[in-house]
């Protein structure tokens, strides 16, 4: 289910009221003109799967936090931050997941260059 970045806490609420209570991943493609993060839920009494996804301006890339909704959002989206370069609104990443990383770029982006030496990024 493709969803806009506004109605995305909406859409997850109606989802979890309907049975989809466990969020099984949070994860995101670098599509180079888009950046789609997508939401895993399942819905443990029916067995059933639901994929949700936003897709991003890779320059304006940002959705809201949905650990209000799904506690184990948490280091899924801290992965969001520092993998993807996705801001996470509604929360402040408090650490870094890798504790000395190299703060410019994001390394599961394709326009990340590897092998070039980087500074480390302190939160």
């Amino acid at each position: 289910m493709k969803v806009e970045r506004n109605a995305l806490i909406s859409e997850l609420s109606k989802l979890k009221a309907s049975g989809y209570t466990y969020l099984v991943k949070i994860t995101a493609v670098d599509y180079v003109s888009t950046i789609s993060v997508l939401y895993f839920l399942r819905n443990l009494s029916s067995n059933k799967d639901e994929i949700v996804e936003v897709a991003l301006d890779p320059g304006d890339a940002h959705v809201p936090s949905v650990i209000g909704l799904y506690k184990a959002a948490d280091w899924y989206e801290r992965e969001l931050y520092e993998m993807f370069g996705v801001e996470i609104k509604g929360r402040h990443v408090e650490r870094l997941l890798l504790k000395k990383w190299n703060g410019k770029g994001a390394p599961l982006r394709k326009n990340f260059e590897w092998g070039k030496p980087y500074e480390t990024k302190e939160v």
